[in-house]
């Protein structure tokens, strides 16, 4: 019969977009203490727009929807379909003649995230990665709706399910690592390779003293995304203002008077700043600016020339 796992899935998402879309003032401690010295990979806006990429996300929809046709299992959306396990269940069944002991429909995120387990740890036989460091995904991410995650396991599934399948070859795309530590944020580009080039050849680094900062890069995705990056800057802020007896829940009011940012680059930097320098109870716009452009002016003297931030 036609399975409504898929319709029932997007008023779910729906609901789960909307939370993300808050901006929750109190720091919720666990969130925090899970951004340390983690490492989150974020596609680049203008990758997701890559035709190639396109190609590819479309390819493999519709590998999936020729593969469970029989089954009359449709999906539209490789983050919004997958995350419960339901597809992955079946594509595992049909292409690899798996049966697993696993409920048909998990409803629960517990449910789901026991059933990814069970079908993860059979992948990980049936797909023979020799070494697991090279696996690039895991129950947590494709539980949490991770599109490059997700992509890396369909890939591996083709290639090990069905070698003769034709997807859009040597698409690559750049991916931002955020990395938050005690002594601050690091985020690099790296490009990310999602099917082999056929034929191999140089690649261009002509374009990377062009490309955009990561940072700008990743404030043009969608909300929730911009909220991790938040979070991660907030907690490395707390952690570095906090012995000043500072707390900044709002990032964007907080840091518009110049003062937190004076006292935050100081302590990083280890260098009092003469309170007669600036303003510590800015009543005006112009004390205010005064504030920021002083920080400014810091940050280009210890050598982090920022041309395309303007005080004002």
């Amino acid at each position: 019969g036609l399975k409504v796992s898929k319709v029932t899935a997007t008023p779910r998402g729906g609901k789960m977009e909307a939370a993300n879309f808050e901006y929750h003032k109190q720091e919720d401690p666990l969130e925090v203490e899970s951004f340390q010295g983690e490492k989150r990979k974020i596609i680049q806006p203008t990758s997701l727009k890559d035709p190639k990429f396109e190609n590819l996300k479309q390819a493999l929809v519709d590998w999936i929807n020729t593969t469970l046709k029989p089954e009359h299992i449709v999906i539209q959306s490789l983050e919004e379909d997958l995350y419960d396990g339901l597809v992955l269940h079946h594509l595992l069944s049909s292409l690899g003649g798996v049966k697993l002991a696993v409920e048909e429909i998990a409803l629960t995120s517990a449910a789901q995230i026991h059933k990814l387990e069970v079908i993860m740890k059979e992948l990980d036989e049936r797909l023979g990665v020799p070494d697991s460091s090279l696996i690039k995904w895991d129950v947590k991410l494709i539980h949490n709706k991770d599109l490059l995650a997700t992509i890396h396991l369909l890939v591996a599934m083709a290639k090990a399910f069905q070698p003769k399948l034709n997807l859009p070859a040597n698409v690559q795309i750049e991916v931002v690592i955020v990395e938050v530590s005690r002594s601050g944020i690091k985020s690099e580009v790296q490009t990310e390779v999602l099917t082999e080039d056929n034929r191999k050849t140089d690649s261009d680094s002509s374009s990377k003293s062009e490309r955009e900062d990561p940072i700008e890069q990743l404030l043009k995705l969608e909300a929730n995304k911009v909220n991790t990056v938040k979070k991660a800057i907030l907690h490395f802020v707390n952690q570095n203002v906090a012995n000043l007896g500072l707390h900044v829940a709002d990032m964007d009011k907080q840091f518009a008077d110049g003062v937190i940012l004076l006292l935050l680059i100081g302590q990083l930097e280890g260098f009092f700043i003469p309170l007669f320098d600036f303003n510590l109870t800015p009543v005006n716009d112009s004390e205010r600016l005064q504030n920021v452009t002083l920080a400014l002016d810091l940050l280009n003297d210890i050598g982090l020339h920022l041309p395309s931030i303007d005080p004002q």
